[in-house]
């Protein structure tokens, strides 16, 4: 089976997708996929599933939702289930399966060594490949669990990392023009991230648009301002004076990629 936690929950196993309904066996379910192979203990799980409000019969309701959850995930050729009871919790085992999520890592580390090599073109499909593997909002309305909580956080990171490394990419490539549509959205979308402006006004800059370039810098210092009380990072400030200057090394400018 092939667990899939890079947007809506699902398993998918040959050409069949599952899904779960109920959101606390979701819930549940989650929790394991993100402690695979870890043993979580049932105060962990019931803090997920109910936070600080528990219900009288709450170990009882937990013993419950293991037991659908194992019920979903059977499966008649399998001789053990991969939810597995320890004596200090619960064990999603992973045995042969695999997670979507160890896949866009190993291809996201892949591109990253490939950046680092200048070897830009495999490079960008590692990169692609990995954001390939999304297909939505990551656990959506799961609740506000500390680990669930913590991972959609840490998740979200990563993903913009790995885009940020991909638009650096493209911008090795000289694919400069073609980036200027995303990375308007995505400035859009998460304005206090500094890379994306910089991106941004490097590939305007290389496509002979420099008010605009400029113009995006503005936008950037004001937004800091207005929400942080913060000037624009040091990288963010020298690429304003190499545009104003018409500093002839931005045509080779690299955007630093993440280490």
């Amino acid at each position: 089976m092939r667990y899939e936690i890079l947007g809506p929950l699902r398993v998918v196993d040959g050409h069949n997708h599952s899904f779960i309904s109920a959101q606390k066996v979701e819930t549940l379910f989650a929790v394991l996929l993100i402690c695979a192979e870890q043993i979580v203990s049932p105060t962990q799980l019931m803090k997920e599933l109910w936070g600080d409000q528990l219900p009288k019969r709450a170990t009882a309701g937990l013993h419950v939702y293991i037991s659908q959850l194992r019920k979903f995930l059977h499966r008649p050729h399998r001789q053990q289930n991969p939810v597995v009871t320890q004596q200090t919790g619960y064990v999603l085992r992973m045995g042969t399966d695999t997670l979507d999520l160890h896949t866009f890592s190993d291809l996201a580390a892949q591109g990253r060594a490939l950046a680092k090599d200048h070897c830009y073109e495999p490079a960008a499909d590692r990169f692609e490949r990995a954001l390939s593997l999304w297909h939505g909002p990551v656990l959506a309305n799961l609740g506000n669990g500390p680990i669930i909580d913590g991972f959609t956080t840490w998740l979200t990171e990563t993903r913009m990392e790995c885009q940020e490394m991909l638009t650096d990419v493209h911008l090795h490539l000289g694919r400069h023009r073609e980036l200027i549509g995303p990375l308007y959205s995505l400035t859009c979308e998460y304005p206090l991230r500094e890379t994306l402006y910089r991106q941004l006004m490097l590939a305007l800059y290389r496509s002979e648009r420099k008010a605009d370039a400029l113009h995006v810098y503005q936008r950037a210092r004001r937004t800091l301002n207005d929400e942080l009380g913060l000037e624009p990072c040091r990288a963010l400030r020298d690429l304003h004076q190499a545009v104003l200057a018409d500093d002839q090394r931005l045509s080779l400018l690299a955007v630093s990629t993440a280490g």
